[in-house]
């Protein structure tokens, strides 16, 4: 009966110890050269992030302050991550088929990638520019109608860039 060789059990202290001198030689020169830090106060200063960067969800409306949105579930139905529920129901206007009475985002689920806004036909969701969400349980991150087009910091909704006469002109 043959035996294995027995495994050296001090192999991987010589790569501890040197992870723990980069370490430390790293600490002592950030301390010794504070003015050199990348570093951001955050509270003080803000990092400016791209016009691309997708943060939070946007519902937008038209110009007399009423919701975009037709309820196609087409944001609903690409979100990979499956956090957005739409409820539907007949608009009160003839000339509209359909409006959501509940439109909402599981933030906690959200993978932010942006497949609701390209998916949707009317301009009606957007990502934007907005990334602090703060809440104290799972259920503030639950986002309504009031979270995603008037919520205070859009300061009465963000407006479409499409322009309602001229879609229902050109027939669309």
């Amino acid at each position: 009966m043959s035996r294995l060789p027995e495994p050296k059990v001090n192999w991987y202290l010589p790569a501890i110890f040197t992870g723990l001198g980069i370490t430390m030689k790293k600490m002592l020169w950030n301390l010794g050269n504070r003015s050199k830090m990348q570093t951001l106060n955050y509270p003080e200063e803000k990092y400016d992030y791209s016009p691309r960067f997708k943060g939070t969800h946007i519902l937008t409306v038209k110009k007399d302050g009423s919701l975009r949105c037709t309820a196609c579930m087409l944001c609903a139905t690409n979100c990979p991550a499956d956090c957005i529920t739409i409820i539907a129901s007949e608009h009160p206007d003839p000339t509209v088929e359909k409006y959501p009475i509940s439109y909402e985002i599981d933030m906690l689920r959200c993978v932010f990638c942006g497949f609701c806004e390209e998916a949707c036909p009317v301009d009606a969701i957007r990502m934007g520019p907005e990334w602090q969400v703060a809440g104290k349980n799972g259920s503030n991150f639950i986002y309504g109608i009031q979270d995603l087009a008037y919520r205070p910091q859009l300061k009465g909704g963000i407006q479409t860039i499409l322009d309602d006469g001229e879609r229902s002109k050109a027939g669309i």
